[in-house]
């Protein structure tokens, strides 16, 4: 039987890999589809389009399900997209403001679920502006740290109105900050320089973030997980901050 239990458990396991990636697919195909809405179905001439293709091919989109979103969206298909963005705010545990970006057909059902997840998991929702002032709107590069290092890519950015260059927490990757207008420029300058990136998007970036302990990351991160199961949300965001020491304890206890 040990045997057959273990097999449960890695068939359990896949089941719900192989559910969140199909939940990031679909994520990623809803982004095609507004991009080309708004820009149009030429990436050359959409940049907006050729990012959240670049970002989903990196995430194993396959290539027919990305043209296909883009035709949808163009309205080539005679299919008709119509999603709106929808933010929410809120609190989590420890009092770690937080941000939801929906991108939704129906904003009954995006409220429904965004409150749900929150009250189930530590969190609490806010009134529209409580919590928005603790961030800002800024243009994100994800570069993966294997292949390169701070140095370089500060090198190729700083010409191109990089505000700064950090190590993610996990230490796979470097945020590079930039004001949302120079997204492109930074973006290209990296190319330029032979470096590779994996996502380039603008996002909410916190203006100052709140240390939390090893109990309310464990929190904070089941709401997130509850959060982005919806699949009207396409984004999380959230002011906290984990120290070294909370970020090894994570992952001795994975």
């Amino acid at each position: 039987m040990a045997g057959h239990s273990k097999w449960a458990t890695t068939k359990h396991k896949k089941a719900i890999i192989d559910a969140k990636r199909a939940k990031a697919f679909a994520k990623h195909i809803k982004a095609i589809e507004v991009a080309a809405r708004i820009g149009g179905p030429d990436e050359s001439g959409n940049p907006a389009l050729a990012e959240v293709v670049h970002k989903a091919k990196k995430n194993s989109v396959p290539g027919d399900n990305i043209q296909r979103a883009i035709k949808r969206g163009a309205g080539l298909t005679g299919d008709s997209v119509e999603y709106q963005t929808i933010m929410y705010e809120g609190y989590g545990p420890g009092g770690v403001a937080i941000l939801v970006e929906c991108l939704t057909d129906n904003k009954n059902r995006s409220a429904t679920e965004v409150r749900t997840a929150m009250t189930r998991n530590h969190g609490t929702m806010a009134d529209p502006g409580s919590v928005a002032y603790n961030f800002e709107r800024k243009g994100v590069i994800e570069v993966p740290a294997e292949g390169t290092n701070e140095d370089d890519i500060l090198m190729a950015v700083l010409d191109a109105g990089a505000e700064e260059v950090t190590p993610a927490p996990n230490g796979e990757f470097f945020e590079v900050i930039v004001d949302t207008a120079q997204l492109n420029a930074a973006r290209t300058a990296l190319v330029d320089s032979g470096i590779e990136y994996d996502s380039a998007e603008s996002q909410f970036v916190p203006n100052l973030k709140v240390d939390i302990d090893l109990e309310v990351a464990k929190k904070m991160f089941q709401l997130i997980d509850a959060l982005e199961d919806s699949d009207d949300v396409q984004n999380v965001y959230a002011n906290f901050d984990l120290s070294a020491e909370v970020q090894e304890q994570l992952a001795n206890e994975e």
